[in-house]
């Protein structure tokens, strides 16, 4: 048992010793993507990576059990990977050499094929993980060298403890060589450790205010818009519980492919329209500002909103048509697609349609409610088109338009199990009382709001178990791009009661009754509730 426990012993100073050499390797890399590119961070890039593979059932339940969170429980996942694939190294080199260095040097060669294969990679984007493999893997042979003296020189002194006659260990060894040896270890370690820590963290902090955009988007001032959005009285109804009639930037749905939400200096910031066109033409921030911007209320719907989920949010954008952008650039005959493109590769397949109909407001927005577009909803522009999912249309850090059609490319989510084209299906909300929450008996408000982009909301009705649809009351709507609210009061008894919620569109068209999944182009639904009354 005492020689069993001895071996365990060395057997977690290794794992320790891998620790700390992938804490290096990550480090080293951190500190030369400084130097040499910024965006090839190994960690980012497998991130970026495994959300590129994940299949789309895995992304749909990611986004539905953790919302905005997703990309903050993948990078605990992936930490939480290195660290045990680190640990299973070190142990490696120290009973199996060099399956350790092996081990290391082939995740450094999968960050870099990550990396490599990111959009818009240069070529010294490789020299960050090759770096830190160099460094890793010369840090973890070392650490284990002198954990081998370590445990040799105890070996050995525990053999001489041992033994009956003390002349089969050479004098020269003793208890003050195996403190030696134990100290070096730990020195190095210790050292080493705090290395990778203070420059990991560093060079990431550094990379990041470098790169940091925020004081300037703060500091920018968007000019005054030349339409404004008139709200009607009535537009918003006051109903505790119940949505905000302009949702506020910090509490607007995010979901988007980017695993840390990119930075980009409008100053240098060039949107480029090619492909099927008459001249393909390059526009600057300033170029779009000085086309004239305007006023839209506009509200967005992401493909991944279950029946009464909360992936929906209504804004006031500042922005100019796309229709006017893409005229500069002049679509040949046989286009029917834009194939947008954002910075970091993503990419939705629009209908050219959609794009320049003069009777729907698609925007190149620079603007959300009141100040220019936070980093994360897209600074410094985006797309808006009312009427159509956000995985279509509503491509943030925007740095291409490609005119081109649906046979001959294909966007991000296409392949992935989605529909290339994805029309907005109308749906309604209830807002209030929420599921769970338990009311009092008597007379209560029952709210919630309902869309249907660019068509537009022509009545709400509400039923309470398996009674009559009765009419809601509707707030008095912006436009036909926007949400509404509606209400109703309600003679609550106590027990517990079923609320239904549906709508009719200014089409005539009632909200589809049947159940539809997210993919491949929206979930469709009733919303019921089951309210508690006390």
């Amino acid at each position: 048992m005492a020689k069993r426990s001895f071996g365990r012993r060395f057997i977690a100073w290794a794992a320790l010793a891998g620790v700390i050499g992938g804490a290096v390797f990550l480090a080293t890399a951190e500190l030369f993507a400084l130097i040499f590119a910024r965006a090839a961070s190994p960690i980012l890039a497998v991130g970026g990576f495994v959300i590129d593979i994940v299949p789309q059932p895995f992304k749909e339940l990611a986004i539905a059990t953790f919302g905005e969170y997703d990309k903050i429980v993948l990078l605990a996942g992936l930490g939480l990977a290195v660290v045990i694939a680190s640990a299973i190294a070190g142990v490696l080199q120290l009973v199996r050499p060099p399956l350790g260095v092996i081990a290391l040097v082939v995740a450094g060669g999968l960050s870099t094929a990550a990396i490599v294969t990111r959009a818009g990679v240069t070529p010294l984007a490789v020299l960050p993980p090759i770096l830190g493999t160099v460094v890793g893997s010369f840090l973890l042979l070392l650490l284990v060298r002198r954990l081998r003296a370590w445990r040799a020189s105890a070996v050995r002194e525990r053999d001489r403890e041992d033994a009956d006659d003390e002349s089969r260990v050479p004098a020269a060894v003793d208890e003050p060589r195996v403190g030696l040896d134990r100290r070096r270890f730990f020195v190095l370690a210790a050292v080493a450790g705090a290395s990778a820590i203070i420059v990991g963290i560093t060079s990431r902090t550094v990379s990041m205010a470098v790169a940091s955009v925020e004081t300037i988007r703060k500091a920018l001032k968007l000019p005054a818009p030349r339409t404004t959005v008139t709200v009607p009285a009535g537009a918003e109804l006051d109903v505790p519980g119940l949505s905000e009639l302009f949702t506020p930037n910090a509490d607007f749905y995010r979901v988007d492919t980017a695993l840390t939400v990119p930075t980009i200096d409008p100053e240098s910031w060039r949107l480029v329209i090619d492909g099927m066109v008459d001249q393909r033409v390059e526009l600057s921030f300033q170029d779009i500002l000085d086309m004239g911007v305007d006023e839209y209320a506009i509200t967005l719907t992401c493909v991944s909103n279950e029946v009464g989920g909360e992936l929906v949010g209504n804004a006031m954008w500042l922005g100019v048509p796309l229709r006017d952008v893409l005229r500069k650039a002049g679509a040949k005959s046989g286009a029917d697609m834009v194939l947008s493109r954002s910075i970091d590769g993503y990419t939705a397949s629009t209908p050219l349609a959609a794009l320049v109909d003069d009777e729907l407001d698609a925007i190149l927005a620079v603007g959300m409610n009141g100040e220019p577009l936070p980093l994360e909803h897209g600074f410094p522009v985006r797309m808006v088109v009312p009427g159509l999912y956000g995985y279509v249309s509503a491509t943030k850090w925007l740095t291409e338009l490609k005119v081109t059609t649906f046979a001959q490319d294909e966007a991000y989510w296409t392949p992935r199990g989605y529909s290339a084209e994805a029309p907005i299906k109308f749906s309604s909300r209830l807002d209030t009382p929420s599921i769970g929450e338990a009311v009092p008996a008597g007379r209560i408000p029952i709210a919630g709001v309902a869309w249907a982009q660019s068509v537009g909301i022509e009545r709400v009705e509400v039923r309470i178990d398996e009674g009559e649809w009765m009419p809601a009351t509707l707030s008095t709507p912006i436009n036909d791009d926007t949400w509404v609210q509606w209400f109703m009061e309600w003679d609550a008894t106590p027990g517990t009661h079923y609320v239904a919620v549906r709508a009719v569109n200014k089409n005539g068209d009632l909200q589809i009754e049947e159940r539809a999944p997210i993919a491949p182009n929206g979930s469709s639904g009733w919303q019921r509730s089951l309210i508690r009354v006390t």
